[in-house]
């Protein structure tokens, strides 16, 4: 059983920076790729950045320029650095990993930028 564990959400201003990091029990390149969705109240969960086993990432539009997915490979931790916060960004943020025939979510964390 795969687990993700987040951490790094909170209360941040308008133009704050957080870093959230999710830590996967086991080898993060034994899947095919992990990413961080958001899901704002009364609001359907979207993808927000995605990273491939070979690197490779993709943004959303809404965070493009402001969000950098990277990882750690010696601590199975994929991260999602967060800068120039804006309050549309207020969201609870679930980490996720894909393989062939296992897609894993987290427990989320909250993410709360004030205006």
């Amino acid at each position: 059983q795969v687990q993700l564990v987040e951490s790094g959400g909170g209360l941040v201003q308008a133009g704050g920076s957080l870093r959230l990091s999710c830590k996967v029990s086991g080898s993060i390149f034994s899947f095919n790729r992990m990413a961080w969705y958001r899901q704002a109240p009364e609001k359907q969960r979207e993808l927000v950045a995605g990273i491939t086993s070979v690197g490779s990432t993709n943004y959303a539009d809404s965070v493009k320029g402001r969000f950098t997915i990277f990882r750690d490979i010696a601590k199975n931790t994929v991260y999602l650095q967060m800068n120039s916060l804006r309050h549309k960004d207020t969201a609870v943020y679930y980490c996720n990993a894909e393989r062939y025939q296992m897609n894993a979510w987290g427990q989320g964390t909250q993410v709360t930028v004030s205006s």
